[in-house]
């Protein structure tokens, strides 16, 4: 079923935000004055619109490092989000986590962890939650084709297929975990992980086509409702820009200069942008208005963050459990 003109409009909406987020934090971040590493998500915002276009609002996301664009597509408040990278008491995590610690329980996401992985058990955790519980939601997490390495996701997707929990595990294949290519960590291209087609759903896609992704993540949503099980979805795509911090922190020489032109050529925003002006859906007028709303978004919410107190002495003692 083709998709109607607004959603399609949507989709490309959420990304060309999430893209123009991440590029005013990079152009912004040797200021020094967001105290906090970031891990930006530029080349991968498909992946991101695609699933939570799928999604309801109840239903819980688990990211990881690389979060800004899960927050964003998610409906994540941009301004608490900003606030958040400057360490700031209105941030969505009161100025404690940073850019890897970002939380909007509201929008259903749960949480992000700095740790590879670590966000694949809680997720797990969370659809086991609403089974048992009764409760018509689905748990999406987020992760890394480094994090496929880690133990914690095959006891998590066994635990996931024992249970048939409504858990959707979604692989962002951006070719690289840091500096180690997935050639010298898998033997073969077999990140891919298939199980048998009445216990688990899975799919290998193309990253980069927002639709696709939405299509696909639509189906495992709907497939967990029905109580059918876990999915399992790697998005292949890349990330254009260094593992963390802006582009000229990145170390040189680990990746070929050819290879980053070829994936920055197949851009995902700009290539769906494309399309739709191809097909008459956007116009100039339309993408123009759209450009300078969310710019005007991003100036407000930078004002936002450094106007908002920094955290004091006292706040050191809150939210904190003891027995």
């Amino acid at each position: 079923m083709s998709l109607a003109a607004a959603a399609r409009r949507g989709l490309w909406r959420t990304m060309l935000r999430i893209r123009r987020v991440q590029e005013r934090i990079e152009s912004e971040y040797l200021k020094d004055e967001m105290k906090t590493p970031v891990h930006l998500y530029i080349g991968q915002e498909a992946i991101a619109t695609g699933v939570c276009a799928a999604l309801r609002t109840d239903d819980a996301i688990n990211s990881n490092h690389r979060s800004h664009g899960h927050y964003l597509a998610k409906g994540g408040d941009l301004p608490a989000m900003m606030a958040e990278l400057f360490c700031r008491k209105t941030g969505c995590s009161k100025g404690y986590g940073g850019s890897m610690h970002l939380v909007d329980v509201a929008h259903g996401n749960m949480g992000t962890s700095a740790i590879v992985g670590g966000g694949i058990p809680i997720g797990t955790g969370q659809g086991l939650a609403f089974q048992m519980r009764k409760l018509d939601r689905v748990s999406v997490v987020f992760f890394g084709d480094g994090a496929a390495d880690e133990g914690t996701f095959y006891e998590s997707l066994n635990f996931a297929l024992l249970k048939k929990l409504p858990v959707v595990y979604v692989m962002e294949n951006n070719g690289w975990a840091v500096c180690s290519p997935t050639a010298t960590r898998h033997c073969g291209d077999n990140v891919f992980h298939k199980g048998a087609t009445d216990r688990l759903f899975s799919a290998k896609i193309d990253g980069n086509d927002p639709e696709l992704v939405f299509a696909t993540a639509q189906k495992a949503v709907e497939r967990a409702r029905r109580g059918e099980g876990p999915s399992f979805i790697e998005c292949v795509t890349y990330r254009i820009l260094g593992h963390a911090g802006c582009v000229t922190q990145d170390p040189k020489g680990y990746r070929d200069p050819a290879e980053i032109e070829a994936w920055r050529e197949r851009c995902p925003v700009c290539a769906y942008q494309a399309k739709l002006l191809a097909e008459g859906v956007l116009d100039e007028q339309v993408l123009n208005a759209t450009e300078t709303m969310i710019a005007a978004e991003i100036d407000a919410a930078f004002d936002f963050a450094r106007q908002s107190p920094l955290p004091t002495a006292a706040d050191l003692h809150q939210n904190l459990f003891c027995e």
